[in-house]
């Protein structure tokens, strides 16, 4: 087995024993007199603000952080790779419409737009972080589609397959989509990756859910108290990073595999 396939098992395997260990602990379970404990066999992460066993928190915040990049990259990536893979084969107007809307929603910068909705609902929840995200994360997919589709529709197979008479749209399904796959899947793993930075900073920044198990609550924590309780820091940091790497590794695997079972 290729090492590239190797890490990201490696990875999630990672990620799964943390899951797992965490089975069976209360992330919102308080006692003071456990507050701020250093790491023990009892609690192998140690004990944050209050006393939550951060194992539980970490698994419950990474398992929250998965969720809300894979659901968001999915959405994106169904959505911009079939836009840009669309308009590139019908060329003309809506080609040049799409590339310029892609290029002007990657220009803005999502984190204020996220800002902006989040500060302006009264309650804000992971459905608000989703839809924004969803909102700015196809442009990304699209103009790859986009640049990609270019070259693929040129192609001698597809030039044969219009020759056999199969209409715009049994292309698309048929060979364009499946073609596209390989960097749809690269751009999928970045977008996670990125979705999870951004969740993080956010709750870090208390606009998520404030007191609620997250990434981004961790990390608060762990500044806060990072000169009496550093493994706080680490734990939170630790968090992001793994998750992150995961979803950014998985996203090449699963490119690589399409690409090698590409004709």
């Amino acid at each position: 087995m290729k090492t590239r396939r190797v890490i990201p098992l490696v990875m999630l395997l990672v990620l799964a024993l943390v899951v797992a260990n965490a089975r069976g602990r209360n992330a919102s379970e308080l006692e003071p007199s456990r507050h701020l404990a250093s790491p023990s066999a009892a609690f192998p992460l140690g004990c944050g603000e209050g006393g939550i066993d951060l194992l539980a928190a970490l698994a419950v915040g990474v398992g929250k952080a998965i969720l809300l990049a894979g659901a968001v990259s999915i959405v994106a990536m169904v959505l911009g790779t079939t836009l840009g893979a669309f308009a590139a084969q019908r060329r003309g107007w809506l080609e040049r419409l799409v590339e310029r809307a892609s290029e002007l929603t990657q220009a803005f910068p999502t984190i204020v737009l996220a800002l902006v909705v989040v500060s302006s609902v009264k309650a804000p929840t992971r459905f608000h972080l989703a839809v924004v995200f969803s909102l700015t994360a196809w442009a990304g997919f699209a103009r790859l589609a986009l640049a990609e589709t270019r070259v693929l529709r040129e192609a001698a197979f597809i030039e044969a397959s219009r020759a056999l008479g199969r209409g715009d749209f049994a292309l698309l399904l048929r060979h364009l989509l499946p073609q596209l796959m390989p960097v749809a899947g690269v751009q999928w793993g970045a977008t996670a990756a990125g979705v999870v930075i951004s969740e993080a900073s956010l709750g870090f920044l208390g606009f998520i859910a404030p007191g609620e198990a997250s990434l981004g609550e961790l990390l608060g924590q762990g500044v806060v108290t990072m000169l009496r309780a550093p493994h706080i820091l680490f734990v939170a940091a630790f968090g992001v990073l793994l998750t992150s790497s995961c979803l950014l590794l998985a996203g090449m695997a699963v490119a690589g595999e399409s690409r090698s079972r590409a004709p």
